[in-house]
């Protein structure tokens, strides 16, 4: 201890101590900052909206009247729409994430399609819209229908689901795989009764966030020329149909004042779908989750 000189040491630290106090606060204050934004931002449409917030606003259709106007119809909406994406994400992104972790080799081909599935997942969102428009609604001619939306709406979460089951798929053990073999199980065998329920609270978290996103998300549909005003429910997936943030935007550019309110109810609603789709992962995740 007698070779080291402190006031040398300290004379070198007192800089690094210095900025490191620095980047906390800073750091720390744009924290604040941003909560305090979102809290701005919830006060306001909660103290908007929760006057029109009632059964008979779940319950109406939407109207040109601001006291009669519902979110029936975007509410069932959402749902179809769910009702498409969910099945064909998880079914295409979780066979993806199989194909990619256990059967293909490792070469410079997989590592391209890795790539452009990271690269997939940070594209914006009219880029998927702009696809599906052509392929799905014009080439396929299923116009703006609940199955065209929502294939355009699984190409746009497919990368995250893709990503989130190799994540989940790579962090069962391999001891696990081993034992399974040296049972006398079969490569398929053990990936369905092994790798898979090992790996499923992380898929259905993964898929749960990505089902959220879809929900929230409006460009695409914009692009597609989903109608901002419908009057009545989708009976099949070729029917046409409407969503909660599509009825948000309608309202929300409507000249009287109440509808302001209309469209801070709707977005209560949104948001209450989105914490409790959120809150379903969590518990997932906490509930299922082994330690190995």
């Amino acid at each position: 201890m007698k070779l080291i000189n402190h006031t040398k040491v300290l004379k070198h630290m007192k800089p690094r101590i210095i900025s490191n106090v620095f980047f906390r606060l800073l750091f720390m204050a744009a924290t604040i900052f941003g909560l305090l934004i979102l809290g701005i931002l919830l006060y306001r449409v909660i103290t908007q909206g929760i006057g029109y917030l009632d059964l008979q606003f779940l319950q109406n259709l939407p109207s040109r009247k601001p006291e009669q106007a519902g979110v029936k119809t975007a509410f069932i909406g959402t749902i179809w729409l769910m009702g498409v994406v969910a099945p064909v994400t998880l079914l295409l992104g979780v066979g993806t994430a199989i194909y990619l972790e256990e059967y293909a080799k490792k070469s410079r081909f997989t590592r391209f399609i890795q790539v452009n599935i990271s690269n997939l997942a940070g594209v914006p969102s009219i880029v998927f819209g702009l696809l599906g428009l052509t392929v799905f609604v014009r080439a396929l001619a299923l116009g703006t229908s609940v199955l065209a939306a929502g294939l355009t709406m699984s190409l746009l979460v497919l990368p995250i689901i893709i990503v989130a089951s190799q994540e989940a798929i790579k962090a069962v053990p391999k001891e696990l795989r081993e034992a399974s073999y040296g049972m006398g199980a079969t490569k398929w065998q053990t990936i369905l009764h092994v790798v898979l329920p090992a790996a499923i609270p992380g898929i259905l978290t993964g898929g749960i966030l990505a089902l959220s996103r879809a929900i929230g998300e409006t460009a695409p549909l914009v692009v597609l020329g989903l109608p901002l005003f419908l009057a009545f429910l989708p009976k099949s997936v070729f029917d046409m149909f409407t969503v909660l943030p599509m009825q948000i935007y309608n309202w929300t550019g409507r000249p009287q004042e109440e509808f302001q309110g209309v469209a801070a109810a709707g977005i209560i609603v949104l948001l209450t779908m989105l914490i409790i789709m959120n809150s379903i992962a969590v518990f997932i995740r906490n509930k299922f989750q082994k330690r190995y």
